[in-house]
């Protein structure tokens, strides 16, 4: 699906090209903060799920460098669609069983995150590493994930 939607994305420009999205994702690392970050969170107790727009056997290099194993994956191959589309949250509540309440969805993007995670009823934490304007009304804005094991414990 990936391959998909960058080939899509190079023809808005008038290329007729494989997509290089695919090929580069192994060499795309978290921000430094993330893996101890999680880390913590599991400390905590906290069970860790990732909703992603890649395919299946791309995000194996992701997970691989986070140093923990999440509880639950779920990618754009196995939704059938691309956030924001609702397909990631329904496999989702699917596959974890875990309550509308007892969830709390973390994400950088308004558009692929915030947005359809609230509209569903989701509390939402918005990283904005980049000082956006909200578009959104996140529960809470971060500006990296090292916060986030203090914000989810002061939301609970």
């Amino acid at each position: 699906m990936l391959e998909e939607a960058g080939r899509r994305l190079l023809a808005t420009f008038g290329v007729d090209a494989p997509s290089p999205l695919p090929a580069s994702h192994p060499r795309w690392r978290p921000f430094p903060e993330v893996p101890s970050t999680l880390a913590e969170l599991r400390r905590r107790g906290r069970k860790i799920a990732i909703l992603s727009n890649v395919d299946r056997d791309l995000i194996v290099s992701s997970i691989t460098q986070l140093g923990l194993e999440p509880d639950l994956v779920i990618t754009a191959q196995d939704a059938g669609s691309y956030k924001p589309a609702p397909g990631h949250w329904r496999v989702f509540r699917e596959r974890s069983g875990a309550a509308l309440e007892a969830t709390i969805h973390v994400g950088a993007s308004q558009y692929h995150d915030m947005r359809p995670a609230g509209a569903l009823g989701y509390r939402t934490v918005f990283v904005d590493r980049h000082g956006e304007k909200l578009e959104t009304a996140p529960t809470r804005v971060i500006n990296d994930l090292s916060p986030l094991p203090d914000v989810i414990d002061a939301l609970e």
